[in-house]
Order: C-alpha cells, then structure tokens, then sequence
C-alpha cells in the first residue's frame, strides 16, 4: 500500500512539472486551490445554518442585503486592482523591478486616499440614512441596524485596501495564496460565529464584528509577512509613489473600473432588488440557490483565474499557440461542469432538505440558477483571457448597456409575470449577454489579427 502511494504522488507529479514553464505554475496552483477552496466552501455552506441558527431569517436576510450594499462601493477602487494585476505581471516578466515596485506603491496610496475620502463622506452622511428603509424592514431597530452599517462599511474600508496583496499575487500566477489566506479568515470567523452562538444572544451587530474584523487580521498580517520577505523587492513605499504611473494605471484600470460598475449592478443587486420586490424574508432562498450552484462557478473560477496573468505575459511574448491550447481546455472544463451542474440541479431539493430544513427553495429558482452559473462560466473561458490582455473596451459598452437594463428587467419579471427572485436571475441572465455571446468573437478576433477598432481596444 505505501509503495501505491508512492506511485501515485510520483506520476502526479511528473503530471504537473510536464508542459510549458507558465502551464505547470498554473497546474499546482490550480491543484492546490482545490484543497483549499473546497475547504473554504465546505465551511461556507456549514456557516449557513450557523448562521441562521445565531440570528433569524429575516434578520439573515437583512444581513445579506446589507452586506450588497455595502459591496457596491468596491467600484471605489477605479480599477486599480486590475490595473495593478496587468501591469505588474508585464514588469514582472519583463524583469522590471523598479517599475514593479512604483506600480505597487503607487497603487496603494492612490487608493488609500480615494478610500479614507469615501469613509469620512460616509461619516458624515449616515446619520441622515433610514436603514429600515433602505433594507425594507422593522425586525430589526433603526439603531442596531445603523451600528452593524457602520461596523461594515468600516472594515470593508480597510480591508478594501489591504486586499491589494491579492492581485500582487494574481500578479505572479499564484492564485492559491489568495484562497489560502481567505481560507484562513474564513476559519477564523467560523471559531468567532460559532463561539458567539454559544455565549450570546443573536445580534446582527456581533456578527458584523465577526466577519468583519477576521480578514481584517489575517490580511494585515499576510501583508506585513509578505512586504517584509519574499515580495520586499516590491514593497510599497512613499519615495516610489510616482504620479505618472497613476495615469498609466489609470488608462488600463480606468475601462476596468467602468466593467466593475457594471458588474456590481448586475451581479450585487440581486438582495436589494429581491428585499425591495419581494423582502428580505425572501433573501435567503435565492442566497442559498445561489451558493449551491455557485459551486460550479467557484470550480471553473480555481481552474481559470491562475491564466489571468499568465494571458498576460504569453499575449506580451506572442505565444499563441499556447493560448489557444490552453482556451481549449477550459472548454473541455466547463463541458464536464456543465455536466455535473444537471446532475446537481436533479437532486437540489433533497440536498436542500438536508441542508437547510427550515428554507424552501423553488425548483424554478434552481432552474434559472443552474442556466446562469453555466452561462457565466462559458462567457468567462474567453472573459480571462480578454481582460488578461486589457482590450476591454467592448465589454464596457455592453456592460454599460447591462446596467441600464437589468433592474427594469428584474421588476418585469419578477414582479409583473410574477416569477419571484427566478426572475431577478432571469434579468441577470440577458443582462450577461457580452461574456457567452460576443466574447468568444472577439477571443478570435484578437488570435486571427483581425481584431480592429471597438474589437481590439
């Protein structure tokens, strides 16, 4: 038996060092984002009827709500993560030390100062909000909910800024340290959940705390480890701080941060639009729907994201032949995750059962959710590679186009045909038209040279 073992990590491993320098850096994070973010997701679903469990539904719903509210001021970062993430991969390969090292401090005080302006305006105008309001309830008081609004935004603030280590990572293909480290805050939060649900009473505001302040402390520890060893070439500092680098990440991460508005409208306000339509008791049947299927985007997300930047750099050295290999696999991927979402889709309301008694999930809204994740998942093998190489600019007009549509879609058919929070994927769906659609024209477009105008900007 040892000697089998022995066997089978040697094969695999001759499996993974065989191939193209960037495709074997891409295979082991590929293998080790697997362990780590089927850890992450299995403590995901566990904290689900934790969490419920610790505070009611409604109040669950809330929270979510809350919590896409909140998110919505991600655009915040005008792109500069993205921008951050090209740039720096193309100094990197370059061997541009310098450059690298101006692009990262620079980034991070640009978007320090941007996101401290945004806290203090915050500050100053959230006396004035009616959070009940807002979130469509009165099962929680005006000044609780204030409290846990203050509490989130707070913490998203800072560790907006602190999850810059992210596309430093991203940078150098090693997408797995990131699910490492979020995997680290997401055990954290689990021990401080599940600690508060033996010693306190529910409380919306305890549970801001919680998952508020666990990556807060995993991310500012992460970050000084790794700006004080292997990444200290790179490490921001002020006298690096150049203004005309923020022109050129701007002129990348500029058309980013207009995809990113987009994205939000599409892709976050789904709570809003349900907890205003329908209320927040509504919430977490479509939250759970949602993270059920969004296994197979979470999959297909682990064995795309490390072929970012290493688009990137195979784009800058014109290595065609291994992009188009490598489009092909992620193909051959989502056929077989296509597959098991139909299989997932036919046993959903038993493992809803098992999972989360109390919540009924129509099989409709598992339906449209199952089309949805798949469709994503099919736009985003051509998505990666056209955002690796920054010609984004026909994704912003559709994006724009998008974000117009899409919540007068989701009243339409949520409320008018009467479809529910079904509906309100139903508009997200037309909505997502550039990724299954048009991207793959472009993807080819770009590879055949005969990419121009909108096609190739």
């Amino acid at each position: 038996m040892y000697r089998v073992i022995l066997n089978l990590i040697d094969k695999i491993s001759k499996r993974l060092n065989k191939g193209q320098k960037r495709s074997v850096k891409a295979k082991k994070n590929i293998l080790a984002s697997f362990f780590i973010k089927g850890t992450s997701i299995l403590i995901g679903f566990y904290m689900v009827p934790l969490t419920i469990g610790y505070v009611d539904k409604e109040q669950y719903g809330v929270w979510l709500t809350l919590s896409s509210v909140v998110g919505w001021f991600s655009f915040f970062d005008i792109g500069l993560g993205n921008g951050l993430r090209n740039k720096l991969a193309v100094a990197l390969a370059n061997n541009e030390v310098i450059k690298a090292k101006s692009y990262v401090s620079s980034t991070y005080a640009i978007l320090g100062m941007i996101i401290m302006g945004i806290l203090v305006l915050f500050f100053v105008i959230q006396p004035y909000l009616d959070w009940q309001a807002i979130l469509n309830t009165t099962e929680v008081s005006g000044s609780e909910l204030r409290l846990v609004a203050i509490a989130t935004f707070s913490f998203f603030c800072i560790n907006f800024i602190l999850k810059l280590i992210y596309s430093i990572f991203l940078a150098y293909q090693r997408p797995a340290y990131q699910g490492f480290f979020n995997l680290l805050s997401n055990i954290l939060s689990l021990l401080i959940v599940f600690t508060l649900t033996k010693t306190t009473q529910g409380s919306l505001f305890y549970l801001a705390l919680a998952l508020g302040a666990s990556p807060m402390v995993v991310l500012l520890l992460v970050s000084l480890f790794m700006f004080y060893g292997g990444y200290r070439s790179i490490a921001p500092s002020f006298n690096y701080v150049k203004k005309e680098q923020f022109k050129e990440l701007w002129g990348l991460g500029g058309r980013f941060f207009i995809v990113q508005i987009s994205a939000i409208i599409i892709f976050s306000t789904d709570n809003v639009i349900i907890t205003q339509l329908l209320g927040p008791s509504e919430v977490p049947a479509y939250a759970i729907a949602h993270k059920y299927f969004g296994l197979i985007s979470a999959v297909f997300a682990i064995i795309s994201s490390p072929f970012w930047s290493a688009y990137t750099e195979a784009y800058s050295k014109n290595d065609i032949q291994w992009i188009m290999s490598t489009n092909k696999k992620l193909i051959k991927v989502w056929m077989g995750l296509f597959a098991f979402s139909i299989v997932m889709l036919l046993g959903s309301s038993y493992f809803y059962h098992f999972w989360v008694p109390g919540i009924e999930v129509p099989f409709l809204l598992s339906v449209i959710m199952c089309v949805y994740v798949n469709i994503l998942a099919w736009g985003n093998i051509f998505v990666v590679f056209i955002n690796g190489v920054g010609k984004i600019k026909l994704q912003l007009v559709v994006g724009l186009i998008s974000m117009l549509v899409n919540v007068p879609l989701s009243y339409f058919f949520a409320k008018t045909l009467g479809l529910g929070s079904a509906g309100v994927i139903l508009a997200s769906i037309i909505s997502v038209a550039y990724g299954p659609i048009l991207s793959p024209i472009q993807f080819k477009k770009i590879l055949n040279g005969t990419a121009t105008g909108i096609w190739n900007k």
